[in-house]
C-alpha cells in the first residue's frame, strides 16, 4: 500500500478539522493537537526542498531581500504554506513565473501552493490575522519572532492605560506575546483570533523556511484583510495630555517594554510566482 506523504497527512487532517470552520471560529482543542502534531513532524525535504534550494542562497543584483510564498492548498476554508525566507533573486529558471516589487519583497504564488523566501535579517513586516486560527511551522534556519495582542478594553492590572486604549493619533496599545529567536527543529507555534500573539513579524537571522497553515485565510470580500503595523514604544505617545510613562501608575516601569503601540501603515508587501515541484496534493478524497 502507497505511504502517505506528510503534507498529504497535512492535507487531509486540515480538511476534517476546518471542514465547518469560519472566521472567529477557534478548532476543539483536540483538533489544535491534531495539526499542531501533523506539522510538528514535518521536515524541509517533505516539500521537495533542501538547504542548497537556489532559493536560499541567489542574491539579487539591486542586494534587496525576497520574499517568496508557495501556496499548497488554498479553499474557504484554510490555506496551507511554505514562506522561504532567503536572498533576494538574480535570475530565475526559465519555468518559474515571478513579479518583482521596488522594495525587493517577492511572493510566489504555484497552483494552490505558497512559499515567502528572505534572506539573513530580511523582514516579513508586522501585520494581523483578522478572525484566524494560524499554525506555523520552522523547518529549517533561526528566525526572530515579535508578536502582539490588542489589549482589550476595559484591562485590568499591570495592563491597564487610561482610557481611550486607542490614541488619537490612530496607535493602539498591544502587549508582546513573543520576543525571541527559534531555530528549526522546533515546536509549531499557534496563534489564535485574539490571543496567542495574532499579529507578528518575522525577521530571519539566516535562511529560514517556514510552513503556515491559515484557517480561515485571508478574505477582503469577508472582511479579513491583511493590516500592516508600525510599532511603538509604550512612552511614544501622550494619552489625555500626559506621556503615557507618567498617566498609568498601574504599568510598573520595568514592565513597560512589554507593552507598544501599534498604528496601521500602507501595505508595502509584495508576491512572485514559481512552481512548486514537492509532493503533490490529492484534493478529491
Amino acid at each position: 500500500m502507497p505511504t502517505t506523504s506528510p503534507v498529504q497527512r497535512l492535507f487531509d487532517t486540515c480538511k476534517e478539522v476546518f471542514a465547518a470552520g469560519g472566521a472567529g471560529i477557534v478548532p476543539p482543542p483536540e483538533d489544535v493537537e491534531r495539526v499542531k502534531a501533523a506539522l510538528d513532524g514535518m521536515q524541509l525535504d517533505d516539500v521537495g526542498l533542501r538547504p542548497d534550494t537556489p532559493y536560499f542562497h541567489i542574491m539579487a543584483a539591486e542586494r534587496s531581500p525576497i520574499v517568496a510564498r508557495l501556496r499548497l492548498h488554498e479553499c474557504d476554508k484554510f490555506s496551507v504554506c511554505w514562506l522561504l525566507l532567503r536572498p533576494a533573486l538574480m535570475m530565475m529558471p526559465s519555468h518559474i513565473r515571478w513579479f518583482y516589487c521596488t522594495n525587493g519583497t517577492i511572493i510566489i504564488y504555484i497552483m494552490q501552493i505558497v512559499i515567502f523566501c528572505l534572506p539573513a535579517s530580511s523582514v516579513i513586516p508586522l501585520h494581523n490575522h483578522p478572525g484566524m486560527t494560524v499554525f506555523s511551522k520552522l523547518l529549517y534556519g533561526t528566525m526572530h519572532i515579535k508578536s502582539y495582542d490588542w489589549m482589550a478594553d476595559g484591562a485590568s492590572g499591570t495592563a491597564v492605560l487610561s482610557n481611550p486604549q486607542i490614541h488619537p493619533s490612530g496607535a493602539r496599545l498591544a502587549k508582546v506575546k513573543v520576543n525571541s529567536e527559534f531555530t528549526a527543529p522546533c515546536e509549531t507555534s499557534i496563534l489564535y483570533p485574539a490571543n496567542g500573539g495574532n499579529m507578528h513579524c518575522f525577521t530571519a537571522v539566516t535562511a529560514c523556511a517556514v510552513l503556515d497553515v491559515l484557517g480561515p485565510p485571508y478574505s477582503d470580500s469577508e472582511g479579513r484583510h491583511c493590516t500592516y503595523y508600525r510599532d511603538f514604544p509604550f512612552t511614544s505617545f501622550s494619552v489625555d495630555g500626559a506621556s503615557s510613562s507618567s498617566s498609568s501608575s498601574s504599568v510598573p516601569e520595568e514592565e513597560r517594554e512589554g507593552y507598544a503601540w501599534l498604528q496601521e501603515k500602507p501595505e508595502d508587501f509584495t508576491v512572485v510566482r514559481v512552481p512548486y515541484e514537492g509532493p503533490r496534493i490529492r484534493t478529491d478524497n
